[in-house]
């Protein structure tokens, strides 16, 4: 069976709020849209993408979501989206993050799901301190807790 495009699904505790978040983050409307339930077809990055409003008690095995994009020009394009729509989101360039040399931004959805938009230009030998939200570090200010990604 050939897999069409990934699909990942989040819980949310107000769609509604959640939207135009991800309205920004993947530059598309939703296609499907019912109360309590939100499903984007995003084209490019390939992905099924769903929010379902629920109550949300922790992120379980869940650490983060990404957008892997080809260039930093396409990360550097995200972030001025996202910022665009009034969101903050943080750097983190020519960082080393799960064993490459990256460039990537942070950003949290309402719910304070941590995403990262990045480009992957070499894989290197060590894992690196990155991961973080911005500042190279496993937990900032601007991200709270977050895990760092290949734990």
């Amino acid at each position: 069976m050939a897999v069409l495009r990934p699909h990942l699904a989040l819980t949310v505790t107000d769609v509604e709020r959640s939207i135009p978040f991800y309205e920004a983050l993947f530059g598309t409307e939703p296609e499907k849209r019912k109360p309590g339930y939100a499903k984007f077809s995003v084209a490019d990055p390939a992905l099924n993408f769903t929010l379902t409003q629920g109550a949300r008690t922790e992120l379980g095995a869940f650490n983060h979501a990404g957008i892997q994009v080809e260039s930093t020009e396409d990360v550097l394009a995200a972030k001025q989206r996202l910022v665009a729509a009034g969101l903050a989101a943080f750097d983190e360039m020519d960082t080393t993050c799960c064993y490459a040399r990256q460039d990537k931004i942070w950003v949290r959805d309402p719910d304070g799901t941590p995403w990262e938009v990045f480009a992957t230009h070499e894989d290197v030998d060590e894992h690196g301190t990155g991961c973080g939200c911005g500042s190279g570090q496993a937990a900032t200010e601007c991200c709270g807790e977050v895990r760092e990604c290949c734990a």
